[in-house]
C-alpha cells in the first residue's frame, strides 16, 4: 500500500506528465477565471471563428459532461445537437447518484465556459470546500485526517469546492444549451463513419449527420461499444445504499463533509444545503438483484448499529422511501478515447468509482480540452485534410488528458482498497491471545500509514483543485490574440 502511495505522489510531483498548476489572471479586484461568452446569436460570432471552420457535433447522451461540452461547442460557434435517451432522469442518475460535487478547478472550467452559467450554478450550489472535510473513525467518530479544500483555491483565486444537486445542475444546463439543440428521447444506439461524415443513428430509425461525434453516454456507453466491442464493466466489490434526510448533524456549521472509516464498509455524510443531508454507505459485498430481507434500511441499522453516533442518527431519520441502492461499478483505464472522427468522453471514457466525487469534475475538464482541440481545425484545404484535422485533433484531446485522469481513476481504486483494509486495532478474537481482545493495540503500520496520509492528502487536493493543466483563456485573452495575428 505504501508503494501505491509512493507511485502516486511521484505522479502529483512529476512535470513531465504534463499536469501544471495554474493561476487566475488579475483583470479586476477579484482573480477569478471569467469569459464574457457571446451568445451563439450574435451576428458576430462567425468572425470571432477566427478563420476556424464551422464543425458540426453530435453529441451523444444529456447527461452533465454531454451538456457542458455542448454550451462550450455552442459559445464557440459550433453547431451542435444533444441526444438524449430520458432528460427527465438522465438516467436514472439524478436520484441514484445524489448531488454532484463540483471542485474548484471544475468551477474553473465553468466559468471559462460561460461565466452566466458558472453564476447560477454557484449560487444553486451549497459550499463545503469552506469547511472542515476528511476522514473520522466510523466507532469512535474521532477525526483520522483533514484535508484543505478552500486555501488551495482561494491563493490561486479560484471558486470554492462545492456540491449540487445532479437535477438542478441539469436543468441549469439544459436551459442554457437550448431545447432546439438538445433532443430528448433519442437515444443513439449505433453510428456509421465516412471519410468525409459520421452519422448516428437513433433508437427509432432517425438519423442525423455531423463532422465529429462524442460519445457521452456514460458508463453503459453503446458509442464506446460500437468503437471497442462490448468489454464487462468491473464490479468495485462495494454495494452503495444512499439517502436524503432533513436531519442535520449538530457539527453542520464547521464541517462540509466526513468520510466515516470502517473494516469493508465506509459511511460519507455531507451538507446539500436548504437543512438537507445526504448520506452514502458503502458495503463490500457481491452484487445482489433485490432488496435484503426486512428493507434496506434494517440492513444498514445492523451493519453500522455499533459505529458512532452521528452515522446512526442518519440512518435512523432517514425514511425507508428515500434510501436507494445500487452497486458500484467502474472499467479499466484504455489508451484510446476513440477512432477517427469519434471519440469519447467522461464516464464513456474513464468511469470512476465514486469515493472521491471527481466523476462530474473529469467530465467538465474534458468539455474544455475537447472543444479547445476542435477549435484548432482549419477551414481551409481538401475534404481529406480536415478529416486528418479532426482525427488529430481528437487524439491530441485523448493525449492531453489521458494521463490526469489516470492517476484520478487509479486514485479512486486505491482509495476503495485501502477503505477496505482500514482496521486501526489488533483484533485478538480466540487463540492464546483472545483475553487480550479487549485491549485496543494499534497496528504499527497504523500510525505510519496515517502520517504518510497526512503528508499526501494535502498535495493530491491541491493538485486536484489547481493541477488540470488547461489553458483557461478568457474572450480577452482571445482578443488579444486576434489582434496580434491582425498586426
Amino acid at each position: 500500500m505504501l508503494a501505491s502511495f509512493q507511485y502516486l505522489n511521484s505522479c502529483i510531483q512529476n512535470q513531465s506528465y504534463g499536469i501544471l498548476d495554474f493561476r487566475a489572471k488579475k483583470y479586476s479586484k477579484i482573480r477569478s477565471y471569467c469569459v464574457r461568452c457571446k451568445s451563439s446569436l450574435d451576428p458576430t460570432l462567425d468572425e470571432e471563428k477566427d478563420g476556424k471552420r464551422k464543425l458540426k457535433i453530435l453529441i451523444a447522451g444529456g447527461g452533465i459532461g454531454g451538456l457542458v461540452l455542448a454550451l462550450a461547442a455552442k459559445h464557440r460557434g459550433f453547431e451542435v445537437e444533444v441526444f438524449e435517451k430520458d432528460l427527465s432522469l438522465v438516467r436514472g442518475e439524478g436520484q441514484h447518484r445524489g448531488p454532484v460535487q463540483l471542485m474548484s478547478s471544475a468551477l474553473a472550467v465553468l466559468e471559462a465556459i460561460d461565466e452566466n452559467v458558472a453564476k447560477q450554478i454557484m449560487a444553486a450550489g451549497c459550499v463545503t470546500g469552506n469547511r472542515t472535510n476528511g476522514f473520522v473513525d466510523g466507532v469512535s467518530g474521532e477525526w483520522f485526517t483533514k484535508f484543505d479544500l478552500s486555501s488551495p483555491a482561494v491563493s490561486r483565486g479560484l471558486p470554492i469546492t462545492q456540491v449540487i444537486c445532479r437535477m438542478e445542475l441539469q436543468d441549469i444546463l439544459v436551459n442554457a444549451v437550448g431545447l432546439d439543440i438538445v433532443r430528448n428521447n433519442s437515444e443513439v444506439v449505433d453510428f456509421i463513419e465516412e471519410p468525409s461524415k459520421v452519422t448516428v443513428i437513433l433508437e427509432d430509425g432517425r438519423q442525423y449527420h455531423g463532422d465529429v461525434l462524442v460519445g457521452a453516454d456514460g458508463i453503459w456507453s453503446k458509442v464506446r461499444t460500437k468503437l471497442f466491442g462490448r468489454q464487462e464493466a468491473k464490479y468495485s466489490n462495494y454495494t452503495c445504499y444512499s439517502g436524503v434526510t432533513k436531519f442535520v448533524l449538530p457539527c453542520i456549521d464547521s464541517v462540509g463533509y466526513q468520510v466515516f472509516l470502517g473494516l469493508n464498509q465506509y459511511f460519507v455524510a455531507l451538507d446539500i444545503g436548504n437543512g438537507n443531508m445526504q448520506w452514502f454507505a458503502f458495503h463490500k459485498q457481491p452484487p445482489m438483484s433485490t432488496d435484503p430481507p426486512g428493507g434496506k434500511k434494517k440492513l444498514l441499522e445492523e451493519k453500522f448499529g455499533k459505529w458512532c453516533d452521528e452515522v446512526i442518527a442518519l440512518i435512523q431519520e432517514t425514511p425507508e422511501s428515500m434510501i436507494l441502492q445500487r452497486e458500484i461499478y467502474d472499467r479499466d483505464m484504455i489508451c484510446s478515447w476513440g477512432i477517427g472522427r469519434v471519440a469519447l468522453l467522461g464516464d464513456a471514457a474513464h468511469p470512476l468509482q465514486p469515493n472521491l466525487g471527481q466523476g462530474g469534475c473529469m467530465a467538465i475538464e474534458d468539455c474544455y480540452q475537447l472543444i479547445h482541440e476542435l477549435d484548432q481545425v482549419p477551414n481551409t484545404g481538401s475534404d481529406a485534410e480536415i478529416s486528418d484535422a479532426i482525427c488529430l485533433a481528437l487524439r491530441q484531446y485523448a493525449k492531453k488528458r489521458i494521463r490526469r485522469v489516470g492517476i484520478v481513476h487509479a486514485a479512486t481504486r486505491m482509495a476503495s482498497k485501502m477503505l477496505a483494509m482500514y482496521q486501526p486495532s489488533i483484533q485478538f478474537k480466540t487463540g492464546p491471545l483472545a483475553h487480550l481482545s479487549s485491549l485496543q493495540i494499534t497496528y504499527p503500520a497504523f500510525r505510519m500509514g496515517r502520517a504518510f496520509l497526512q503528508y499526501l492528502l494535502p498535495k493530491f487536493m491541491t493538485w486536484m483543485i489547481a493541477g488540470h493543466g488547461l489553458s483557461l483563456k478568457s474572450q480577452r485573452d482571445r482578443d488579444r490574440e486576434r489582434e496580434a495575428k491582425q498586426t
